[in-house]
């Protein structure tokens, strides 16, 4: 079974890579945007399902939880791949881009966080 929560992060991937592909192409850009990122969102989705089934077993998640433990790692070496210093010398925009990104992130954390908390009613 552990083989099978291989398999299933390799579908994913593989799936995750060609819609990543797909959505470069349609929007002009002929690269992979976001293709592991829909990668893991399908495996999230598809293990959820899963577990609500019944379906997935001890060993499976031990086989999903192998490859999730490498996948930093991973991610670490593609973003050090990357050329930040030609996107920085580029223009201010990379940098306000950046910038921003993480300033929104840091305003949506205590807000995701307290969405579907129950009121207290004596308070």
């Amino acid at each position: 079974m552990v083989i099978y929560g291989t398999a299933l992060l390799s579908g994913c991937l593989l799936v995750g890579l060609a819609l990543g592909r797909i959505l470069g192409w349609a929007i002009g850009i002929p690269k992979n945007i976001g293709g592991v990122g829909i990668a893991m969102l399908l495996l999230i989705l598809i293990c959820d399902r899963l577990k609500q089934s019944g379906k997935m077993g001890l060993s499976m998640e031990r086989g999903i939880a192998f490859w999730s433990a490498i996948y930093i790692p991973i991610v670490v070496a593609m973003a050090a791949s990357q050329n930040v210093l030609a996107a920085v010398s580029s223009g201010w925009i990379a940098i306000l881009a950046g910038v921003l990104s993480v300033s929104v992130c840091f305003v949506m954390v205590p807000i995701l966080s307290n969405m579907g908390k129950e009121e207290d009613p004596k308070l």
